[in-house]
């Protein structure tokens, strides 16, 4: 008979955790790092309780926030190229509930993160209890139905024994690079402390391999075939791309053959900036480089990329009628996209192969690619050294403000730095191995047209979700993957305002991180949208009662915290506050002021948003009928 073990499920679940690890490329290591958590009254004396008993070598961590320490696990995941992962366990109701915008950040990014909220009574006794809500169509619905829409897994565990088969399950998704997303096990409270008799195999350690999957040979012909009778082939390269760490693959198949590269979000900071043939980001926040050799190419290449609609300018970017497309991604659902050629392995691999076999192929883009990053160069450099003035000032997103508008804001804020001049002027003060963050607003788009990230790994940016509140808590998660580097979360005004509770956590554990927080006063990414679309900035800036501009005192706010904080309304403030900001020990914020519109714009792209159909203003009438004829150039799926 097998030996067994008696455990209460809270214990046997942190006793698993201990036991899990991954083997990549040769090497072995835990493939949990540790547990977030905040507790009440669903999981304390459950969780809580096994992990004060025994967390093991488990690293615990006090959240401030459910979403927030949700999202410092994705973020750590994400950094350590999914090989490591760490659990968030909450409460039942409220606590749970604030998983769902986390968890869907990491199901659109692929990351796998292990969620575990509380559940209600399992024996339904003293229903309903605290924070459990009632339907009247069935009893068994909890908040924690909402996570299975955002979960690649989800179960909900109402016996100890059900664990066993639930956390093998939940490791074989989190594990599996073509399926990597969050997994959910809710487990009801009483459950939690119930006991039972655990095999003693089932706590063994347990080794998950990441394995290359190869191409197949009818896949490496297909695709060569296809390479080899295009003229102008375009290397689009995705965050697969960066998980499967092809950087060296990537640029040796560009460099043998004369193809250049594009970046995605996700996978921008996979080959450097400086890189000859990479032409930067692709699509609506894409270079012009970029934008113009996607319309020339007649074969795309897309490495590890899903197409979403910013990377394809809403299936704009490319010329249709005359460019196919080869895709290569582990996931199979993916690599069907766009009437794709489809090579369902691992890109490093795959590559690999390709370079082995083009010795003698070459494209026919030859200078064309030197000719294009130089005209991006010169535009980089010109948005560089932009400068405000008070009577004749032209800024990048043209005909919102009038001049009489933009130097309210100037006065209201006390400051005439525009974004890009500041943007750029950080890019060129921090060091090269530190690891940026952001993920919405108008910076994203700034950063992937203008961030030079020379060394791997140090672009972070979540633009599949593009979840608000993601920046801050995503910097403690880069920080405890990488706590020798500097690591600065880029951050709107508007998104600092919806969660920076995480900063907290940081300042506790002495964990470093480096908030840049670009304030314009207001929701300015939206408003461009809006008056872009024919409308008014309604509702999207940060206005009184009686229309006047809000200045707030986020330094002030971070200092209240405990962080070393910085005003910096120039370039001289800025590199000032930078460099000091680099011999602090505890986090910093440097807050700057900058004006509206001053974020970069266009770039020959085009981006699919709903119009009104029927307005009374004209504009908006306009701006429906130019979406229409453009719709007419867009593939259709």
């Amino acid at each position: 008979m097998a030996k067994t073990i008696r455990l209460t499920t809270a214990q046997a679940l942190v006793k698993f955790l201990n036991a899990q690890y991954l083997h990549a490329d040769g090497k072995e290591e835990p493939f949990v790092e540790g547990i977030f958590t905040i507790f009440g009254h669903g999981n304390v004396l459950g969780i809580g309780q096994a992990l004060e008993q025994d967390a093991g070598r488990l690293n615990v961590w006090q959240g401030k926030n459910e979403q927030g320490m949700a999202h410092a696990a994705m973020a750590f995941s994400k950094q350590m190229l999914r090989k490591k992962i760490y659990a968030v366990t909450t409460s039942v109701g409220p606590g749970a509930a604030n998983l769902v915008a986390a968890a869907g950040t990491a199901l659109a990014n692929n990351i796998p993160v292990l969620l575990l909220p509380a559940d209600t009574f399992a024996t339904r006794q003293p229903d309903p209890v605290l924070q459990q809500f009632e339907q009247e169509y069935s009893q068994a619905v909890t908040t924690n139905d909402a996570l299975k829409p955002v979960s690649r897994y989800w179960d909900r565990i109402t016996r100890p024994e059900q664990l066993m088969s639930s956390l093998i399950r939940a490791f074989e998704v989190m594990t599996d690079p073509g399926k990597a997303g969050p997994a959910t096990i809710c487990i009801a409270q009483d459950v939690e402390g119930e006991a039972y008799e655990y095999p003693e195999e089932f706590f063994r350690k347990r080794i998950h391999y990441l394995e290359r999957r190869k191409p197949t040979e009818r896949e490496i012909e297909g695709a060569l075939e296809r390479i080899r009778r295009s003229k102008r082939p375009l290397l689009v390269v995705g965050g697969g791309a960066k998980y499967s760490e092809a950087k060296k693959e990537l640029v040796a198949l560009s460099e043998q053959c004369g193809i250049p590269l594009v970046e995605t979000q996700a996978g921008k900071a996979t080959v450097a900036a400086d890189f000859a043939n990479n032409l930067g980001g692709l699509g609506v926040t894409g270079t012009l480089a970029a934008n113009k050799a996607a319309r020339e190419a007649d074969l795309v290449i897309g490495v590890g990329t899903r197409y979403t609609d910013f990377a394809t300018s809403s299936k704009t970017a490319f010329d249709f009628e005359h460019t196919t497309f080869l895709n290569i991604n582990v996931s199979r659902m993916q690599t069907y996209k766009l009437d794709a050629y489809q090579v369902v392995a691992d890109a490093k691999e795959t590559l690999s192969l390709l370079i082995s076999r083009l010795k003698t192929y070459r494209s026919a883009f030859g200078d064309r690619i030197a000719a294009l990053k130089e005209e991006w160069l010169a535009e980089r450099n010109r948005l560089k050294s932009v400068v405000f003035n008070r009577k004749t000032f032209v800024p990048e997103v043209k005909e919102h403000f009038s001049q009489e508008k933009l130097n309210e804001y100037a006065d209201a804020l006390g400051t005439e730095l525009p974004q890009t001049t500041a943007l750029l002027a950080i890019n060129e003060t921090i060091d090269e191995d530190s690891t940026i963050i952001c993920s919405s607003g108008s910076l994203p788009g700034d950063l992937q047209r203008l961030w030079h990230a020379n060394e791997p790994n140090t672009y972070h940016l979540e633009y599949g979700y593009s979840c608000m509140g993601y920046e801050i808590s995503g910097a403690l998660g880069i920080k405890l993957a990488e706590p020798e580097r500097e690591v600065y979360s880029i951050v709107g005004d508007g998104s600092f305002l919806m969660l920076h509770s995480e900063l907290i956590t940081a300042i506790q554990y002495n964990k470093k991180i480096n908030i840049l927080l670009f304030d314009n006063a207001g929701f300015g990414c939206i408003s461009n949208l809006q008056m872009d679309h024919g409308g008014g900035s309604y509702y999207c800036e940060f206005l009184t009662a009686d229309n006047q501009v809000m200045n707030i005192d986020y330094a002030k706010v971070a200092e209240g915290y405990g962080a070393k904080t910085y005003r910096a309304n120039t370039v001289e403030q800025l590199k000032a506050a930078l460099k000091d900001a680099k011999k602090q020990e505890t986090s910093t914020l440097i807050e700057m002021k900058v004006l509206p519109k001053t974020m970069t714009d266009g770039y020959e792209s085009w981006w699919n948003v709903g119009v009104a159909e029927v307005a009374a203003s004209q504009s908006i009438q306009d701006a429906y009928q130019a979406r229409q004829a453009k719709l007419k150039e867009a593939k259709h799926y």
